[in-house]
């Protein structure tokens, strides 16, 4: 029987990087994986997502050259092409954690992990032992009672990145991170999209000026939205697919060739051995405490999970947590009310704290700024000039309580807020730092002058 300091159930973002900062610690670790290093992240999620996202942005570039005074007289796209590109970086990402892996002499454990008691691991009927065993064992796709998937008319995310053809009609069940991005790719491509979601508005968890503004624009791009809608029903016996909706107009039947089932996803906690070593779950969750210790001892989870958000980089940073308490260092609970929110549509959303709505809900008096690209320099020499940043402050002692933004590279912006944050940065402090012109950054800036009255370009 093979014994280690520490064992990783899984391999995605949580995993792998848990498993490097254990070896930094000097803590002899080996990492589980049953499908491909990198897990859903690198193989089926962020990543290959984003390579496909990237190539319709180029394609809307193409169609647009005129505007920046190109002509191209012929160009098309090649959807197999598309997705091989996609599939390509995927697997160019899963070699570089294979390496990381060497480098960091972790020892790479391929099959199925079952948890057994006495701190035990069975991987496909060989025992490991560990002093500590880290569950990060994902989510995949959720699949909802009145919307089976099939892998063929009604899909997941993970069928959706890797379609032999493409389809002429899609009906995309969800408008979460997962949802909005492949609407804006399948309508770039050429797709008719239709989204569906039950709540009043899309991107439900932003703030509701961001909803506002996307809805704008996947509207203005072809994307026909219905909000405050359900799907009963899918009826997959024709040559395509129809999607039976409700909503406050009635009962209305959506034809195509295909549905996309973006609802959310479902924890991968069945059948690895919790209840034979009797770790506590709830809802769908399995319970930690502030450092990731399950009820059993010796026994941790990080990641998706855990009840936490289900976000790459929370996953990573839990999982470091977690190690370097368990090598005795100094940790400090993970402030899960400063995690950043990326969506990476065209327009890009980034967030960080609470919605205005919710600083109101709150009694907190308040100061709001916001400053739209259409009158910075940098995004009207870009050619892309919707959107905005919206920051809200308490009007008392200055702490900066959220920061929204909308448009294009604000997925590379919102750090600013979340370390200011994090240095309980004022809003003067922002205000004094000097921006660098012509850039989109500097619409932080010109956002928090906005909520002070000191603002000059608008």
């Amino acid at each position: 029987m093979s014994k280690y300091d520490v064992i990783v159930l899984g391999s995605g973002p949580g995993g792998y990087v848990t498993a490097i900062r254990a070896s930094q610690l000097g803590l002899k670790t080996a990492v589980i994986e049953k499908e491909s290093l990198g897990g859903v992240c690198l193989n089926w999620g962020c990543i290959p997502t984003k390579a496909l996202l990237k190539s319709a942005q180029v394609f809307e570039y193409l169609k647009h050259a005129k505007d920046y005074g190109l002509t191209i007289k012929e160009f098309d796209k090649d959807f197999d092409a598309v997705v091989k590109r996609s599939r390509d970086v995927a697997e160019g990402m899963s070699k570089g954690v294979q390496f990381l892996m060497k480098k960091n002499k972790i020892d790479v454990i391929s099959g199925y992990g079952t948890l057994k008691t006495g701190k035990k691991v069975d991987v496909d009927g060989t025992e490991y032992t560990a002093d500590h065993i880290i569950i990060a064992t994902g989510a995949r796709s959720r699949e909802l009672p009145n919307l089976p998937q099939d892998g063929k008319k009604v899909i997941g995310y993970r069928k959706a990145m890797t379609l032999k053809e493409q389809p002429k009609k899609i009906v995309i069940v969800g408008s979460g991170a997962i949802g909005v991005e492949f609407a804006y790719f399948y309508n770039s491509m050429g797709t008719d999209v239709t989204i569906v979601e039950y709540m009043p508005r899309i991107v439900p968890v932003e703030d509701e000026d961001v909803s506002k503004q996307l809805e704008r624009s996947f509207k203005k791009s072809g994307i026909k939205i219905l909000t405050s809608t359900e799907v009963t029903a899918v009826d997959t016996s024709g040559d395509g697919v129809k999607a039976m909706i409700k909503s406050k107009k009635g009962d209305e039947i959506l034809e195509a060739d295909m549905v996309l089932s973006a609802v959310g996803i479902k924890t991968n906690i069945e059948n690895i051995g919790l209840e034979d070593v009797g770790i506590v779950t709830d809802r769908d969750k399995i319970l930690v405490n502030d450092f990731y210790q399950t009820n059993i001892p010796g026994y941790y989870a990080i990641g998706d999970v855990t009840p936490g958000p289900s976000l790459a980089h929370v996953a990573s940073a839990e999982g470091i947590l977690c190690v370097e308490k368990i090598a005795g260092q100094h940790v400090e609970a993970l402030d899960y009310g400063n995690i950043p929110g990326c969506t990476y549509s065209t327009p890009e959303i980034a967030s960080v704290g609470l919605t205005e709505a919710q600083a109101k809900d709150k009694g907190i008096d308040i100061k709001v700024g916001k400053f739209p690209f259409s009158a910075s320099g940098k995004a009207s020499a870009g050619g892309h000039k919707e959107g905005f940043v919206k920051v809200i402050f308490d009007a008392k002692y200055g702490e900066w309580l959220g920061c929204h933004m909308i448009g294009t590279g604000v997925t590379d912006m919102i750090a600013e807020a979340v370390l200011g944050r994090k240095l309980e940065t004022t809003g003067h402090e922002v205000l004094k730092t000097i921006h660098p012109h012509p850039t989109m950054s500097e619409a932080v800036m010109e956002a928090v002058a906005d909520a002070y009255d000191e603002v000059i370009h608008i």
